[in-house]
């Protein structure tokens, strides 16, 4: 799964700590995340499109590898 939010945080310039701070959660667990290391939940998933102000779906996309 592939996600842009390394992308939305330079747009938005806040650092991954602000960022883990906003959805609960850990730098460690977003920088996870952002290397496609861990698959956040879906609670995680929402709580970062809103920090965003996106879908879920402009952040986060399925790649053909997820289907098997």
């Amino acid at each position: 799964m592939k996600n842009s939010i390394r992308v939305e945080r330079a747009i938005q310039r806040i650092s991954q700590e602000q960022l883990a701070e906003k959805v609960g959660a850990s730098r460690q667990t977003i920088n996870a995340i952002e290397l496609v290391k861990y698959i956040p939940s879906g609670l995680i998933m929402m709580k970062i499109a809103a920090v965003f102000g996106k879908s879920v779906n402009d952040i986060f996309e399925l790649e053909d590898s997820d289907w098997e």
